[in-house]
C-alpha cells in the first residue's frame, strides 16, 4: 500500500497569498459588522445586508478591524485597496532614515599619534551622519588598565564634544569598555 503524499504550498508561488492578510467577502465570519465606505454613512449592520451592499456598488467588503467589537469592514477594490498599502509601505520605508554605525577600535595603551588619527576618523564619519562606536579592547591581563581605556574614551568625547553627543558613557563589556557618540542635530 503506497501513502499518498501531500504537499502545501508555503506561499511561494500563490497567486492568493496577499488575501491572506484580510478577510474578504465571504470569508468573513462575524454575524454583524460595522461598515464604513464613501456615501455611506458608518453603522452596523448582519453580515448578510453588507456583502449585499458590496455586491450593489460592485465592491470588495473587507475586514479592515478583526479584534474590533463589531469589526469594521471597509467597502473597497480589493484589489486598489492592496495597491495602496504597498504604497504607503513604500512611502513609509523611504523616509526612514538609515543610521550607520561605525566603529573605532582602541588598545588601553594608544599612543598620542593613533589617538589623534583616529580621532580624525570619527570626525569624518559624524560629520558623514553616521554614529560612532568607540572601544577600547582589552587583551590578555591589560584589563588591569581599565582607567587608561575610560580615560581615552573620555578624551575622545572631550575632543568631539563640537559636532557630537556622548549617548552612553563608557562602560565595560566583558573585554571591551564602550561608548557610543551621535551627531548633533543641526539648527
Amino acid at each position: 500500500m503506497a501513502e499518498e503524499r501531500k504537499f502545501e504550498n508555503k506561499g511561494r508561488f500563490d497567486k492568493n497569498r496577499n488575501q491572506d492578510a484580510h478577510r474578504v467577502n465571504d470569508r468573513i465570519f462575524a454575524k454583524e459588522v460595522r461598515v464604513i465606505a464613501d456615501g455611506v454613512e458608518p453603522a452596523v449592520y448582519p453580515i448578510a445586508k453588507a456583502l449585499e451592499m458590496a455586491r450593489e456598488m460592485e465592491l470588495d467588503l473587507v475586514e479592515i478591524s478583526p479584534n474590533a467589537v463589531p469589526p469594521v469592514c471597509k467597502l473597497v477594490d480589493y484589489k486598489k485597496f492592496l495597491y495602496d498599502q504597498k504604497k504607503k509601505q513604500k512611502e513609509i520605508k523611504a523616509k526612514a532614515q538609515k543610521v550607520e554605525v561605525k566603529e573605532i577600535r582602541f588598545g588601553p595603551n594608544t599612543d598620542e599619534h593613533d589617538f589623534d588619527f583616529k580621532v580624525k576618523h570619527a570626525i569624518k564619519f559624524i560629520n558623514e551622519g553616521s554614529k560612532v562606536k568607540a572601544f577600547v579592547f582589552f587583551k590578555g591581563r591589560a584589563i588591569v588598565f581599565k582607567d587608561r581605556g575610560e580615560i581615552l574614551l573620555l578624551r575622545m568625547a572631550q575632543a568631539l564634544e563640537d559636532i557630537a553627543v556622548v549617548e552612553s558613557m563608557p562602560k565595560l563589556e566583558g573585554k571591551k569598555m564602550i561608548m557610543f557618540l551621535t551627531p548633533k542635530k543641526k539648527k
